[in-house]
């Protein structure tokens, strides 16, 4: 027969009692580690595509007392951008990133003429080719919209 004291019962619902809590915390802690991973399930390619914009917008706001130098060293930053968002988005992507590819590389070739020959016409081909890598980084964002936010 077990006979319990009112001390002994009083420490058994207690006991019991803080098993609940803690089996409740455990849950609790488990719930949101699953939240915060599903918050961050955006691909890898989002935070290139980033960098690609912000290497974008870095040409526009350049100083231009640098010359030609700092256009190329903004147009290099650009190409590496790209050249991420690329790697990390080809598969899922293939016409974008092409058009990306082929714009940066159309920017990188004007950029390097317009710096041995400062004519109008190497001018206006650098800032065509500037605007093709804008529009393929857009048409890529629209793209990825609903992956990326």
């Amino acid at each position: 027969m077990n006979i319990r004291t009112g001390r002994a019962r009083s420490q058994a619902r207690h006991g019991g009692g803080r098993l609940r809590v803690l089996a409740g915390a455990a849950v609790a802690i488990l719930l949101a580690a699953t939240v915060a991973g599903c918050s961050s399930s955006k691909p890898a390619y989002c935070t290139d595509r980033t960098n690609l914009e912000n290497s974008v917008k870095g040409l526009t706001s350049l100083n231009f007392s640098g010359g030609i130098s700092a256009i190329q060293s903004q147009v290099a930053m650009i190409q590496s951008s790209a050249s991420a968002l690329v790697s990390s988005a080809k598969s899922d992507f293939p016409s974008q990133t092409s058009a990306i590819t082929s714009s940066v590389d159309a920017l990188k070739s004007s950029v390097t003429a317009l710096a041995s020959d400062h004519s109008i016409a190497n001018i206006a081909t650098a800032g065509k080719d500037a605007s093709n890598v804008v529009n393929s980084v857009k048409s890529f964002n629209d793209a990825t919209s609903s992956q990326c936010g």
